[in-house]
């Protein structure tokens, strides 16, 4: 008879979701704290993804 691999078990919790993240697919929301980036001199658009907290600035 051959030998048992024992399997690694599924992280849960945070460090579950943000294998979404690590992959890319992240999940943005408007952040709608600062709407002026004063250095820039222009609206700015900041997106925060719900899972890991990463953001991302877009000017317009």
């Amino acid at each position: 008879m051959g030998e048992v691999i024992p399997f690694a078990r599924r992280p849960k919790g945070p460090k579950a979701v943000s294998s979404l993240c690590r992959e890319g697919h992240h999940k943005w929301q408007v952040d709608k704290v600062k709407q002026f980036d004063v250095k820039q001199g222009k609206l700015v658009t900041v997106y925060r993804c719900e899972r890991c907290g990463q953001k991302k600035i877009t000017a317009h």
